[in-house]
């Protein structure tokens, strides 16, 4: 059962209850006061109509303008004028129901009326101006009481000369008489618009009451209070998002994670007029599916992204998306990746040791002492030709180990790894060395595996300075990749992944990442369009410190 208070204090439905109870009493108190006026008017203009007609056809009577005439001629004596006239006063009153019917001196003195005691007595002719011969009406107050009148000039027959003014007045009805005479219409007006007006702000209630749980204005001030304590309170990012694709919430800490710090406050803004990347805006609003562990790009930052749909009363009000900052981890992964490339070389090397061995030892066992010898030599001469081809043209040490063992990766699986000729890479500062191996490690392991088991698997590598930027190129012979999938495998890739320290990294994503931070570029193109199948990387990497160094390694 509803109650019109919770925990001692009036609920939101019952104040509004309250508060629209009033202003309907308000309402009806104005509208019957408007009723009151409007019937004042109405009496106004009718009642006076009747008394300017009464005034007039009294003045007009032959028999008062004669007597008003005798009395001035001394045909007639002045103290008969109050009983001759009497009866055409009664005669107007009779004919009109005015309160009062007078005849007026020129001084404003009553000569007869159809109250006696008025006679002798000074008029009250308000702001009349009949004196002057003009017929007027409007309100005057004899007495004390508020009235409607009318003069009429009485005119002489024979000079045209002004003899009196006759003057009718009716009181107008109090108020207790015009609500008693009104009170069945206004009683029914005034009670249907009551009703209406009481069942609407039943209704209203009811509907603020389920929309707001039964909450008073204090809970819900509070409520709003520790929600956004609580949103901005918290390390990830949240993003919420209504069904007309307008931010409706924003931490702080998305904010900064989505690198919208200073401008325009977001919410109530739409998603694709915040200036984000396209595939942002799709995280932040999707396609209705809800999103688990999406990584992304987000300038030089990589983010995780969890979206959920949110929902009240079982109807759908928009997406819910959380933002994690894995930028750190990303940089851990991308030392990992180099330290699984290493462990991938010595497991190659190991196994081609093995092998190796396996001949040698055969060998032995037959006697064949000779051929131990020869193959000793060759095995000798390959590894020092790979080593001495790379050191000539690449002068930093990690990114030439990293070459050789990659030479060695590659042949285990059936894949020439070429250096291009051309290749004239110096020694490197070590965190843009480190940036270049990983890079081209990478790269490079993409390489092989798209072009692994196939025919005359290659992978080309170039690589360059000059006194700006350093350049990579790895290219290969495998399938290629589509152009509509050319910008999706650098961002996209990045969920497809199981987990962000996954076994192997997180390849292009990475790749990209790197050439973000520092200022640089990657490109993929098709290798040799027209020519032969496969994709060709193409990196630039500034020799200055990354992006947001301070210049010291």
């Amino acid at each position: 059962m509803w109650s019109p208070f919770r925990r001692g204090e009036l609920t939101l439905a019952a104040k509004v209850l309250l508060l629209q109870v009033a202003v309907i009493a308000v309402l009806l108190l104005a509208v019957g006061v408007l009723s009151v006026r409007t019937s004042t008017a109405d009496f106004a203009d009718e009642r006076g109509a009747q008394m300017r007609s009464v005034a007039e056809y009294v003045a007009a009577l032959p028999s008062v303008r004669d007597r008003l005439q005798g009395v001035r001629d001394g045909r007639y004596p002045a103290g008969d004028t109050p009983r001759a006239l009497a009866p055409y006063a009664d005669w107007g009153v009779s004919l009109s129901g005015a309160s009062t019917v007078m005849v007026v001196s020129l001084d404003g003195v009553v000569l007869a009326a159809t109250d006696p005691s008025r006679v002798g007595r000074r008029a009250d002719l308000g702001s009349s101006d009949a004196l002057q011969g003009r017929g007027w009406s409007g309100d005057v107050s004899p007495g004390g009481h508020r009235a409607v009148a009318a003069h009429a000039p009485v005119i002489s027959e024979t000079d045209g000369s002004l003899l009196a003014i006759v003057a009718a007045e009716v009181e107008y009805p109090s108020l207790a008489d015009q609500v008693t005479t009104a009170a069945p219409d206004l009683v029914l007006f005034l009670g249907l618009g009551a009703l209406l007006g009481l069942a609407g702000t039943w209704f209203v209630a009811r509907v603020v009451r389920r929309s707001t749980r039964g909450l008073g204005t204090t809970e819900l001030a509070n409520l709003a209070d520790h929600r956004e304590a609580l949103l901005h309170a918290i390390r990830e990012g949240v993003v919420g998002v209504g069904t007309d694709l307008r931010v409706t919430a924003m931490n702080d800490a998305a904010r900064t994670t989505l690198g919208l710090d200073s401008g325009a406050d977001p919410v109530g803004r739409r998603v694709d007029e915040l200036g984000l990347d396209p595939h942002v805006v799709a995280l932040l609003t999707g396609d209705g599916a809800d999103v688990r562990d999406a990584l992304a790009l987000v300038g030089t930052r990589v983010v995780v992204f969890n979206r959920g749909q949110a929902s009240s009363g079982g109807r759908g009000i928009g997406t819910v998306t959380t933002l994690r900052d894995r930028t750190e981890l990303v940089s851990l992964q991308s030392q990992l990746s180099s330290n699984l490339s290493i462990t991938d070389t010595l497991r190659a090397q190991t196994h081609e040791f093995d092998n190796r061995l396996h001949t040698i030892s055969g060998l032995v066992q037959l006697g064949e002492y000779d051929e131990v010898a020869a193959l000793v030599g060759t095995l000798t001469r390959h590894r020092a030709e790979v080593g001495e081809y790379v050191a000539k043209r690449v002068a930093d040490p990690a990114v030439a180990a990293l070459v050789i063992a990659k030479h060695a990766v590659a042949e285990e699986r059936g894949v020439t790894l070429e250096l291009d000729p051309g290749s004239r890479l110096p020694q490197l500062p070590p965190d843009l060395g480190a940036d270049v191996t990983t890079v081209l490690g990478n790269l490079v392991d993409n390489a092989v595996d798209a072009c692994a088991g196939r025919p005359d698997a290659l992978v080309e590598v170039w690589l360059h300075a000059d006194d700006h930027d350093v350049h990579v190129r790895v290219r290969d012979n495998g399938p290629g990749i589509p152009p509509e999938l050319r910008d999706a495998v650098f961002v996209r890739g990045f969920s497809t992944k199981d987990d962000v320290l996954g076994g192997r990294g997180i390849g292009l994503p990475l790749v990209r990442l790197i050439c973000v931070q520092r200022g640089g570029e990657v490109v993929v193109d098709d290798a040799d369009p027209g020519v032969r199948d496969g994709a060709e990387f193409r990196v630039v990497l500034p020799l200055g410190p990354a992006l947001g160094d301070d210049g010291g390694s």
